[in-house]
């Protein structure tokens, strides 16, 4: 449609004329099942280093190369335009390179990168043209951010300055006509239960997304990440568990969780000794806590109880803000 025809096109239609305009069933998702909706916004939230950058440079690969290897499924191919903030650009470029290797060169001519993007916020009307036109150079159509608090320079809590932020993401999403997918960190205490809502900030950011997906790590001692869905659009779905090859930097779907080392309830004093014994010298109180934490797979609660429990029993003494064995 030409902007002639746009300007006198009406702008109030009857549910008649829009049954004509529009298709009567909505179109596909671009990636399945209700992840990505056509020009839709899509929030991956996470904990600092849980993987949401390398989920999300695995999932824009996908969609440039129309591939399912992420375990969701992409029915076609599609111009991404990846805008990220947190690594320089060759180890970015390295980051892709790796991950490139499984696909061949399926992503080549769809991945587009925004070399210059530093600086640019989404706040300010100059920074919101960068992006608008780097999208139309890209012909882009899906844009990821990431992540989007470096999009701005607004107090997250500010719900005023949030939903103009909002606005803006809006603002982006329309005039470029691409989709976004968005990358932010999660509140420091969060609901097991919470998906959107444990996004960091205004509750605004929780009413501007279609999707969102919560990433969190079951064991810390995997590279297994747990997928939590909230969708405005698409039926809900359960929980997903993802395991990360670090030859590769590819995530692929995991049965499930693997078995975590047993967590010890009690810790006995002299089992405290024992590492006092093992490592041969004095240890000051964090580092003896750590240790028996490390060892023995138990809380920091426990480590301290049975520290104070070990030197009431004499089997270590504090000696110059140091733990020892007795003489």
């Amino acid at each position: 449609m030409t902007s002639a025809t746009a300007k006198n096109s009406p702008t109030v239609l009857s549910l008649a004329q829009l049954l004509e305009q529009q298709p009567a069933t909505p179109p596909a998702c671009w990636v399945e099942p209700g992840l990505l909706p056509p020009q839709g916004i899509l929030f991956v939230g996470g904990e600092p280093k849980v993987g949401k950058s390398l989920l999300v440079a695995n999932l824009a690969l996908s969609l440039a190369a129309g591939s399912n290897r992420l375990g969701f499924p992409v029915p076609a191919p599609h111009r991404v335009l990846i805008c990220q903030f947190e690594l320089p650009l060759p180890h970015f470029v390295s980051r892709l390179a790796v991950m490139r290797r499984a696909l061949g060169a399926a992503a080549d001519h769809h991945l587009l990168v925004d070399t210059r993007v530093a600086g640019h916020l989404l706040s300010a009307p100059q920074g919101l043209g960068h992006f608008l036109t780097a999208a139309h150079t890209a012909a882009a159509e899906v844009i990821v951010l990431d992540p989007l608090y470096s999009t701005h320079d607004q107090d997250e809590n500010d719900t005023r300055a949030m939903a103009a932020l909002c606005h803006s993401l809006l603002r982006l999403r329309e005039a470029s006509r691409a989709a976004l997918i968005v990358v932010h960190h999660v509140r420091k205490s969060i609901g097991h239960y919470e998906v959107g809502s444990a996004l960091r900030g205004s509750s605004a950011l929780h009413a501007v997304g279609d999707t969102y997906l919560l990433l969190t790590r079951p064991s810390p001692q995997f590279n297994t990440l747990e997928l939590r869905f909230q969708f405005r659009y698409a039926a809900s779905q359960p929980p997903r568990l993802l395991q990360l090859d670090p030859h590769s930097l590819w995530f692929s779907p995991a049965s499930s969780v693997p078995a975590a080392a047993p967590v010890r309830h009690k810790v006995e004093p002299e089992d405290v000794q024992k590492v006092l014994t093992d490592r041969g010298a004095p240890l000051r109180y964090n580092e003896l806590r750590q240790q028996i934490m490390h060892r023995m797979a138990c809380s920091k609660r426990t480590a301290q109880l049975a520290i104070s429990e070990a030197c009431q029993q004499s089997w270590i003494v504090q000696d110059n803000g140091h733990y020892r064995l007795p003489s």
